[in-house]
């Protein structure tokens, strides 16, 4: 029934694909892979310097590939970011700019409610005339997918993935609802597919008078059916598909995002590894965890675990060389949950704790991995040193798919890629109207950040982060020029936003 649901909705793209075909167009093609993180720390893979967690998978595609030290997410949280880059619009022009719960509905962050009543569910939608980058690749005779998380707008709303162009989607519609591995449900396309799992609330504290160093304890919090196992498994037999015709799949995970649940291999791998540690209770919402430490980099040893099996399973079929993969993050680190960013030095060199990883304009929030590999095009073990950001991930798409590209704030970077004249970008901008509200600007060198808008402030702090990058050493007194060019960025850049929740004041 699964696989019927998934060949239902790609059958309609056939007279299109058989069209392309004909002309020859499609197989010249290449297929393309966009691995979205969630939460994960530009440190916390082996090839940008981690030494405690094993990345093998993503290390090879390092080494492959071309690894990139200046990409910047879209924004510090999920939602926003998630806008940027699938619109290609910076968040003083997206439409959202900070997490929406929409929680004037009603109760959305009970977990019973929103089991029940489906309208409590997701997030704040876009616009339904929204042009998505999946919309604008199928006019290129792609076949598009999300698998993973969505948060761009609730189920039935005007912007679920289907709306936006996807063929396919499954995983979370709702953030939320991400906040366990081990859900009641998920969504094939627009509809929800109940699983074994019973509901078991999120954000909830160790039993009162359990022991806390005692495994069974925590038995409870480890069910039946583990989400991104059966995200991998979608991946899988989407590809299986579609591997006759050019395709786009979004591998939005959920990983390494919190609550810490990993299967049970991994976190016994890392505890003989770390030895035992001290348990976390829940104090810090999410779920209780026996093994912290372990659990965390269980879980990115697990994804890339995934990711090297999508790789073998691209060179089974014979598409490797014609697929170009590209892996990167959301946002920076998060702090809370039990995750624990100083262990595992997770956004160095930049700070990462609470107002400097996600969450935060600091560079612990937004600076973020990227690797991309595209076998025989991409010089394998290249750096780039490129500023760029996810709003140029539509028109380096648009590019490779040979597609007249939307209106967006983005430079396409397939030049960077295939070692030739890349144009650069002025400056990267960001607003976000969480976390005191924030300002930011790069500029070459230069980096600029307003904090605490909300409470008044207006001063850009200034920092050259080629010799400060912890941003440690405020420097705009001695440049008052750069200050001030950083000061009209932000007014000629900052569109004033239709929604209320996403207002700051000037």
């Amino acid at each position: 029934m699964k696989n019927n649901q998934l060949m239902i909705g790609l059958a309609l793209l056939a007279p299109l694909s058989s069209f392309a075909e004909e002309n020859g167009a499609n197989k010249k093609k290449p297929n393309i892979i966009y691995i979205l993180a969630d939460d994960l720390g530009i440190s916390e893979l082996g090839c940008y310097g981690q030494q405690l967690i094993e990345t093998p998978n993503i290390d090879r595609l390092s080494q492959e590939g071309m690894t990139f030290s200046n990409h910047y997410s879209g924004t510090a949280v999920s939602a926003p970011s998630r806008c940027v880059l699938f619109t290609g619009l910076h968040t003083g022009h997206a439409y959202i700019r900070g997490n929406d719960e929409m929680a004037s509905r009603g109760d959305v962050w009970n977990h019973k409610a929103v089991l029940a009543d489906s309208t409590l569910e997701g997030q704040r939608p876009v616009p339904a005339e929204t042009v998505m980058i999946p919309a604008v690749m199928k006019q290129a005779g792609y076949t598009t997918a999300c698998i993973g998380k969505w948060g761009l707008g609730y189920p039935g709303s005007a912007s679920t993935p289907n709306k936006m162009g996807f063929d396919f989607f499954y995983g979370y519609n709702c953030q939320r609802e991400a906040h366990t591995y081990y859900p009641p449900f998920l969504y094939r396309n627009e509809h929800r597919e109940y699983l074994n799992n019973p509901l078991v609330v999120p954000h909830t504290k160790l039993d009162k008078g359990a022991d806390p160093y005692e495994e069974k304890s925590y038995a409870k919090y480890t069910l039946n059916e583990y989400a991104p196992d059966l995200m991998y498994k979608e991946i899988l037999n989407f590809i299986d598909l579609t591997k006759d015709n050019p395709f786009v799949l979004f591998w939005t995970t959920p990983l390494p995002h919190v609550p810490l649940q990993a299967p049970e291999k991994w976190v016994k791998h890392y505890v003989n590894k770390f030895g035992d540690e001290k348990p976390y209770t829940g104090n810090k919402d999410y779920f209780p965890c026996r093994y912290p430490r372990a659990t965390y980099a269980a879980m990115i040893s697990y994804w890339d675990e995934q990711i090297g099996g999508l790789i073998n399973k691209l060179k089974e079929l014979g598409i490797y060389d014609n697929t170009i993969i590209i892996f990167t993050s959301d946002n920076g680190p998060t702090f809370n949950g039990g995750s624990d960013s100083f262990f595992f030095d997770s956004a160095k060199p930049f700070k990462s704790e609470w107002g400097w990883g996600k969450a935060s304009l600091r560079e612990g929030g937004i600076r973020v991995p990227m690797i991309a590999s595209w076998p025989k095009k991409i010089k394998a073990g290249s750096k780039s040193d490129l500023i760029c950001a996810f709003w140029d991930i539509m028109p380096t798409f648009c590019e490779i798919a040979k597609v007249e590209c939307p209106t967006t704030d983005g430079i396409s970077f397939l030049p960077e890629l295939l070692d030739k004249k890349q144009n650069k970008h002025d400056f990267l901008y960001w607003e976000f109207p969480d976390s005191g509200g924030q300002k930011a600007v790069r500029m070459g060198k230069w980096k600029g950040i307003v904090l605490n808008i909300f409470k008044g402030n207006r001063k850009i702090q200034l920092y050259d982060l080629d010799s400060d990058p912890r941003e440690q050493t405020d420097v705009a007194r001695y440049h008052p020029e750069i200050v001030k060019r950083m000061e009209d960025i932000m007014k000629q850049e900052h569109i004033e936003p239709e929604l209320a929740s996403f207002k700051m004041p000037h």
